[in-house]
């Protein structure tokens, strides 16, 4: 009887090592994924914003191309009608003209 005794004691010993044992390994589980899922969800986060600094900096590129394109416009808008205005004579025209070839330089 004391025999069986010290072998349910031992049984039950060796139970709470080997549950103490797998709960050891599921808590050492369990913090390995946490710690994976951490890490995963960095790098989404890090792709993300990179994705979007690299958007903004093309719209940015865009805006500024068109910016630049409608401040030609308007500039050549602006030089033609000054142009007109200085050219209306024909005077003024042959005169422009003959100013011009003075400056040109034959090669």
């Amino acid at each position: 009887m004391q025999n069986l005794q010290a072998d349910n004691e031992r049984l039950v010993k060796e139970a709470r090592a080997e549950r103490d044992a797998m709960m050891k390994e599921a808590r050492d589980i369990r913090d390995k994924m946490i710690a994976e899922a951490k890490e995963d969800a960095k790098e989404v986060t890090t792709k993300l914003i990179e994705n979007a600094q690299a958007s903004i900096q093309q719209e940015k590129q865009a805006a500024l191309a068109e910016l630049k394109k409608n401040v030609a416009e308007l500039s050549i808008g602006i030089a033609e009608t000054v142009i007109k205005k200085e050219l209306s004579s024909k005077k003024d025209q042959l005169k422009l003209v003959e100013e011009t070839l003075k400056d040109v330089t034959l090669n």
